[in-house]
């Protein structure tokens, strides 16, 4: 056998020494299982039971008395052991006999730990649903004042465009211009004559013209906000319009 395989042998037979409270409990549970348990309501503990483990396990490597000392102190502060902290229970020694029974002081200063635990427990969840509830609110208000912003947005602002998207939009641009010049050189080609809308009277379902480059499109209203209204043309597009150029219909 060699050097190394030797030194591994030695490591796998060395105790493993425990990391923390809970493999503690479960390594007492184990050793103890009279005295200690893991499920159901768990039994009290004999008083000076830590001086009894101590000795029990003097010569056991795996746990030290610090780690003894935190683990009962874990293990004696469990909603299940002060559960089954009432007047007149037994305490129990490593071996499950009985050593006296519990008196009414420590009966109520188990009660008070374990409705401080609740109320401790209580109170974080409070606190992360009105942690939850804020963050939610926060959300809903961002969303709410960007579709403020969007509704408010004036009619006929430039958007973002592909450039060959924006190419042809200046070219239809030009062409409507050189119409719109034709138009008005022409006498057979009258401006139209419209009367604007009455903003205060102005109704959801309200029939209106929409005035777009010197045309007049019939639409309907369909919210009327606070500077402009939305509408929907008879070609079922929909937008929202300045109330400057909203029209009655003749």
């Amino acid at each position: 056998m060699t050097e190394q395989q030797t030194e591994q042998k030695e490591q796998q037979t060395e105790p493993q020494k425990l990391s923390n409270s809970k493999a503690v409990i479960a390594y007492l549970a184990e050793r103890f299982p009279l005295c200690f348990s893991l499920e159901g309501e768990a039994k009290p503990l004999k008083i000076g039971i830590f001086q009894d483990l101590a000795t029990a396990l003097e010569h056991d490597e795996t746990v030290s008395k610090t780690q003894l000392r935190h683990a009962l102190r874990q293990y004696t502060s469990n909603w299940r052991y002060l559960h089954g902290c009432k007047v007149g229970a037994a305490r129990v020694d490593l071996q499950g006999e009985s050593c006296g029974v519990l008196e009414q002081e420590h009966a109520d200063h188990a009660a008070e730990q374990l409705q401080q635990a609740k109320a401790k427990v209580a109170e974080r969840k409070a606190q992360m649903r009105a942690a939850l509830k804020a963050k939610n609110a926060e959300k809903t208000s961002a969303e709410k004042q960007r579709n403020d912003q969007a509704s408010r947005k004036p009619f006929g602002a430039p958007k973002a465009a592909h450039p060959l998207k924006a190419h042809k939009a200046h070219k239809a641009q030009s062409t409507a211009k050189g119409k719109s010049a034709v138009k008005r050189e022409n006498p057979s080609h009258p401006a139209v004559n419209l009367t604007p809308v009455k903003v205060e009277n102005l109704l959801k379902g309200q029939q209106v013209k929409v005035k777009l480059a010197e045309k007049a499109n019939r639409a309907t209203v369909l919210e009327v906000m606070k500077d402009s209204a939305r509408v929907q043309l008879q070609s079922g597009i929909m937008l929202n319009v300045a109330f400057e150029h909203l029209y009655n219909v003749e």
